[in-house]
């Protein structure tokens, strides 16, 4: 028998590796371009940056290092100078494609990183494999920036996996609708008209605001937002105030609120307040030429009829008075159920001396109520 030289018996003491062959191999240098691992063959395995991973701000050196164990597959056995190139991202990508149908089987939910932000939707990488959802996916409400999406974690279940057409298609929106259907439901168990809670503001409008109660949202409709008149919620409200409301309707999944809380309504002290014959001050809030509308408190108005503004003949209350303005008057009607008080300034004023005539009796509202339009 023949001697074998010292080179054959070297490569029949190490194995053999095949094309498309996953081996195992432990990290002896990284470079910036590349990873070498010695894989127990005669030559040692390549992994370039490229078959390592397809994000290209990836420092290898940070990402791998000297002594780590891999797992990679076999590109070429030999690259023409006794090299062997492996890939690290494609093995990662046919186990990502395993993970990914399993899940999309079994409507697992995942969590991966968003590592790209597109004008159409969002691009995450499950062991490197990309997942697009769809920017109509991505949440329950339209968003038209996606932007702060960027390097966030989320949360998604896979609704569509063809890897041989690379379509994997990601779905966070059935994720938020499902738990805001939960939310929702303990929320409609836990409230009902007359309780308290407290919200935050989710939107402003010109006729009201949108409130966050956890779980799901009430409207704060503009009549219910003060005892008192509110012109404009936007000037009033801005989004993310936290609130506290009253419920005071259930509706199917409609909840109208208020701020107008009971033990708060100006008219349970207004009779002692505003009894026939006290002074009182208030704000010209709007005026008609029959007369002016003052405020005295928040949800109390009251009438100062032309005739009562002065012993001086005017004719149009905006003559003397202007919007805002605040005045000192006397007050000579009260009518606690209809709401109704009835004010006069000419009452305050000194009576000449060959004038000792009591004052004017003031038209009752239901007298003057289709006069003329307000002037503003």
């Amino acid at each position: 028998m023949s001697e074998l030289s010292f080179e054959q018996m070297l490569e029949d003491s190490v194995k053999t590796i095949r094309n498309g062959e996953v081996v195992q191999g432990t990290v002896i240098d990284v470079k910036e371009d590349e990873i070498i691992l010695n894989i127990g063959y005669k030559a040692d395995g390549i992994i370039t940056k490229n078959e390592y991973t397809n994000d290209s701000s990836v420092d290898l050196k940070n990402a791998v290092h000297p002594g780590d164990t891999m797992e990679a597959k076999v590109l070429k056995v030999n690259d023409g100078e006794g090299q062997v190139i492996l890939t690290y991202k494609r093995l990662a990508a046919e186990k990502g494609n395993k993970r990914l149908e399993e899940a999309f089987e079994s409507q697992e939910v995942l969590k991966a990183t968003v590592t790209q932000v597109l004008d159409g939707g969002l691009c995450v990488n499950v062991e490197e494999t990309r997942v697009f959802i769809p920017a109509s996916l991505v949440s329950d409400t339209y968003e038209k920036d996606l932007s702060k999406y960027a390097g966030q974690e989320i949360e998604f279940v896979v609704t569509e996996f063809n890897p041989r057409r690379r379509r994997i298609i990601g779905n966070r929106k059935m994720i938020l609708v499902a738990e805001k259907a939960e939310k929702q439901k303990a929320l409609m168990e836990r409230i009902s008209v007359g309780d308290a809670v407290e919200g935050v503001i989710k939107n402003v409008t010109d006729f009201g605001a949108f409130v966050d109660l956890g779980g799901a949202d009430g409207l704060l409709h503009i009549s219910e937002m003060s005892w008192g008149r509110v012109e404009n919620p936007k000037k009033v409200f801005n989004v993310g105030d936290t609130v506290r409301v009253l419920i005071k309707d259930i509706n199917g999944d409609k909840i109208a609120l208020s701020m107008k809380f009971p033990e708060e309504n100006p008219w349970l002290s207004a009779a002692e307040v505003y009894a026939v014959g006290n002074v009182v001050t208030g704000k010209v809030a709007r005026m008609t030429d029959f007369g002016a509308f003052v405020e005295l408190a928040a949800g109390v108005d009251a009438l100062l009829h032309v005739s009562q503004i002065s012993r001086e003949h005017v004719v149009k209350p905006a003559d003397v008075l202007s919007i805002g303005q605040e005045i000192e008057a006397k007050v000579v009607d009260f009518n606690s159920e209809d709401k109704k008080i009835s004010l006069s300034m000419k009452a305050l004023e000194p009576v000449p001396a060959a004038e000792e005539a009591p004052v004017e009796e003031v038209p009752a509202e239901e007298e003057i109520f289709e006069e003329a339009p307000v002037e503003e």
